[in-house]
């Protein structure tokens, strides 16, 4: 692999153990994949930045980079393990929770922004089109490349941290062209209306494309930034889709030409969408209501607000976002709204990355294909899969489906 000169100070040691470990991190993965040279990045989304993920061996590694090196590009974070400010106040126990701000700490030492988010693209990191990036979280990777058109490969914990440390990636996967063309072509035979719309799309999609690129054409109308990203994270959840195109929405899919070469279109319509559902169908008593997997926006609290105004919950209700959007919601009066009715606005964090639940939930309802994926191999859980009005109204009745 071709290094440039300041490359080859970095593997040297020249700025220090840290930077070199880094370097050689980089360039291990880039000889794996064949990558003939570094890039240059100037933005990173750090993910394993829950201790549940890191654990301690994430936790010694970071805080022996933090005592010796600085990032030297725009690092933000992902979500976090914790509630950071509130976490005692919700139940999180306290040991973890020592960790995880330890481990905080040890980011804010070496220069990282604290947004703990999976949605950075809400709160400040907004790279450009064409901008190579490395990016970790599943949900925001897909945004990035496909919404954004930005480019990043799926990076872990260790290597977003190497490419902070150092400002470089290895020239492979998704930071060249040849490699973000579509390979499977849907065809959406129905009007798609609601954030729950897509992301069964997205769900359906998801399990033929695996981690391949899928294209979609035939969409009635044109998706909201909220529709795209539960597309996006449904895609990432049941297959691993890392870019996905919409013909004449996203910004390299101009046309279907510019995108994919012939391709037999699959269908996607009634049939499949039922069929998609199905998987995600629960009736009687609702224990835990979970909003903002990936993080709710300022217009989706806004949404729970409306339809909370005035009433009560009767299950556990999480609207998950980052501290940054809840402060928009405080001014809104969002927050006021949501927490007299019981509900819980909760930053930072989200069920995925947290503690293990130990509440006795059994069921879960939900707005988020990636959290019902997830729910029943995590915690053993039922789950439903509905738009954020039906998940409002769950959480109001303590029940949902038809139970007689």
């Amino acid at each position: 692999m071709y290094l440039t000169d300041e490359e080859k100070r970095m593997l040297d040691g020249v700025y220090g153990d840290v930077v070199r470990k880094a370097m050689k991190i980089l360039v291990t993965l880039g000889e794996i994949y064949g990558a003939e040279r570094m890039i240059k990045v100037f933005n990173v989304h750090s993910p394993g930045v829950s201790y549940r993920v890191a654990g301690d061996a994430g936790l010694n590694f970071v805080k022996e980079a933090s005592s010796a090196a600085r990032c030297r590009v725009l690092t933000t974070l992902n979500t976090i393990g914790i509630d950071s400010e509130r976490w005692d106040e919700l139940g999180f126990p306290r040991d973890f929770a020592l960790k995880q701000l330890e481990l905080l700490d040890a980011y804010k030492t070496m220069g990282a922004v604290p947004t703990y988010t999976c949605t950075p693209y809400l709160v400040g990191n907004y790279p450009m089109a064409g901008e190579h990036v490395a990016w970790g979280e599943s949900s925001a990777i897909i945004f990035a490349n496909s919404v954004i058109g930005a480019r990043t490969n799926r990076e872990g914990g260790p290597s977003a941290l190497a490419a902070a440390l150092t400002g470089r990636v290895p020239e492979c996967g998704y930071h060249l062209d040849r490699n973000r063309k579509g390979k499977f072509l849907f065809r959406v035979d129905m009007e798609l209306a609601t954030d729950r719309d897509f992301a069964v799309l997205g769900y359906f999609a998801g399990r033929i494309a695996g981690k391949d690129v899928p294209v979609f054409e035939g969409l009635k109308r044109r998706p909201t930034l909220d529709n795209l990203k539960a597309l996006g994270a449904a895609l990432a959840s049941s297959g691993a889709v890392a870019l996905y195109h919409v013909v004449g929405v996203t910004p390299e899919a101009l046309t279907r030409e510019a995108v994919i070469s012939n391709a037999d279109p699959i269908a996607f319509g009634h049939r499949e969408y039922e069929d998609t559902c199905s998987k995600f169908s629960l009736a009687g008593d609702v224990d835990f209501v979970v909003t903002g997997c990936p993080h709710c926006s300022i217009s989706e609290i806004g949404t729970v607000a409306r339809l909370l105004a005035g009433k009560k919950v009767r299950s556990d209700f999480w609207v998950c976002t980052s501290r940054q959007i809840k402060t928009l919601a405080d001014k809104m009066g969002y927050t006021a709204i949501i927490e007299a009715a019981g509900a819980r606005v909760v930053c930072d964090t989200c069920p995925v990355l947290a503690p293990t639940l130990s509440k006795g939930y059994r069921t879960l309802v939900t707005n988020s294909a990636k959290l019902a994926h997830y729910a029943p191999g995590l915690w053993n859980l039922r789950t439903a899969l509905l738009q954020i009005e039906d998940c409002v109204e769950a959480s109001i009745t303590g029940r949902w489906g038809d139970v007689g």
